[in-house]
């Protein structure tokens, strides 16, 4: 992912909320809508999940320590969790909560062309601000489905930040949708159903998130796409003749961690063998830049062992897969 790209989706995702979320609540005060209070709350939450990415986008910068000998890339997918945590706990369920209460106490909407006219200014800005993390995350998705993109996308700050403006772009036609309702049959309880709806649509986001966001925590390998080309990088026929295994791990968004055993002549001195893995190692960093860590382990491929299969016992990466 483009850290530019990321970072200018978070910032315009981030002005569009802080200033949507102080209408929201200027549009509460003076209307009493319950929709609108719960929007205003659902802004702020987003306006500090994007300064949450912000925060573990510098955070991954950080140079790697002998406590952290891989470095700090993975922080980025920390916060991101975290982003998930917060969009469920203070946007999702705060807005059932006052949804549940308006329904069973409602009140009248008063002074309705605010929160009408703030709704209206809402869903331009969350426009804009979609179609900005639309427009970065085009030339990353390529060819991939919006949803294969969320799912397989390693960076986790783009998905984020479309996952909540689609959310906020949803929220508030439901938000409008009950503001209308309850203005039109002067029945406040359609106004709690709105507010009803938008929690339970926050906490789906949040746990689409979580989900995602957990899968990168553990650790994802590469894509397919990077496995090729480090598969073809290794093998040149000459000092590297096989590929006997390999493992891929993302450290981070833009750092990749490769281990693999390699087959080499069996008559290779030490030298020759060392300057065939370091050759190896150059021809995967000019295929996969990313690929920033790589261990190679040279040994001797043995057909009669590969068509036996790998040997139960073995740990992966140890002896006996060959």
């Amino acid at each position: 992912m483009s850290a530019s790209g990321g970072t200018k989706a978070i910032v315009a995702a981030l002005v569009a909320n802080l200033a949507i979320a102080a209408a929201k609540f200027v549009a509460f005060l003076f209307s009493g809508s319950s929709s609108m209070l719960a929007e205003s709350v659902h802004s702020l939450a987003d306006s500090g999940n994007q300064g949450l990415l912000l925060l573990g986008g510098k955070k991954a910068r950080r140079e790697a320590t002998p406590q952290h000998p891989f470095g700090y890339g993975r922080e980025r997918y920390i916060y991101a969790f975290l982003v998930s945590i917060v969009l469920f706990s203070v946007g999702g369920m705060f807005a059932i909560y006052e949804g549940y209460e308006k329904i069973h106490d409602p009140h009248e909407i008063e002074a309705w062309y605010w929160p009408v006219g703030v709704l209206v200014f809402a869903i331009i800005a969350e426009t804009f601000s979609f179609r900005t993390a639309i427009k970065e995350s085009n030339p990353l998705r390529g060819n991939l489905s919006w949803k294969e993109f969320v799912r397989r996308a390693k960076a986790p700050e783009l998905p984020v930040v479309l996952l909540e403006d689609l959310g906020a772009l949803v929220g508030l036609i439901l938000a409008l949708g009950g503001v209308g309702l309850a203005i039109l049959t002067g029945n406040g309880v359609w106004d709690g159903i709105g507010t009803l709806c938008i929690g339970v649509l926050l906490i789906l986001i949040a746990l689409v998130l979580a989900a995602e966001t957990k899968s990168l925590l553990l650790g994802e390998a590469a894509g397919t796409d990077e496995v090729a080309k480090i598969e073809a990088a290794v093998v040149d026929g000459t000092t590297v003749t096989r590929l006997i295994h390999m493992r891929t791990l993302h450290l981070g968004p833009e750092e990749l961690l490769v281990a693999a055993k390699i087959a080499v002549a069996h008559d290779d001195t030490a030298t020759e063998v060392a300057h065939a893995i370091n050759a190896a190692e150059e021809r995967i960093r000019a295929a996969v830049p990313i690929a920033r860590v790589i261990y190679l382990e040279p040994d001797i491929y043995s057909e009669k062992e590969a068509a036996a299969g790998p040997d139960p016992s073995a740990t992966p990466g140890g002896p006996g897969h060959h």
